[in-house]
């Protein structure tokens, strides 16, 4: 009777061990390697970010060449552009009146004398 407890008992550590063994193996399919499955899910949320990035990037570009077509072909906004960028006036009806701060010093703005 000792001598069957001693195969049971050696069958059973064996049978601990084999599952043992093969949950350790299991986990390292999983987890292991390279690339764990952590890993995997990180890189398809980044790679998700980054699509997104790309998306805003293209629709910035794209609102960019429209503006700059329409900078170039567009006798209204280059107008308004000379307008407002570069105080330009149109014809000889218009006056253009620039004001100015006085210089912190307390003396007279340049152009200007009494």
């Amino acid at each position: 009777m000792a001598a069957k407890k001693r195969a049971t008992t050696g069958s059973l550590v064996v049978r601990v061990v084999l599952a043992l063994a093969a949950i350790g193996v299991i986990v390292f399919a999983v987890q292991g390697g390279e690339w764990s499955t952590v890993d995997l899910f990180r890189q398809k949320t980044r790679l998700a970010r980054i699509k997104h990035e790309v998306d805003s990037l293209n629709h910035e570009v794209d609102s960019l060449k429209k503006y700059r077509q329409a900078l170039l072909t567009d006798p209204v906004m280059q107008e308004k552009i000379a307008r407002e960028e570069f105080g330009m006036v149109k014809g000889n009806k218009e006056i253009l009146y620039r004001y100015t701060e006085p210089d912190s010093a307390g003396r007279k703005p340049a152009g200007k004398r009494q």
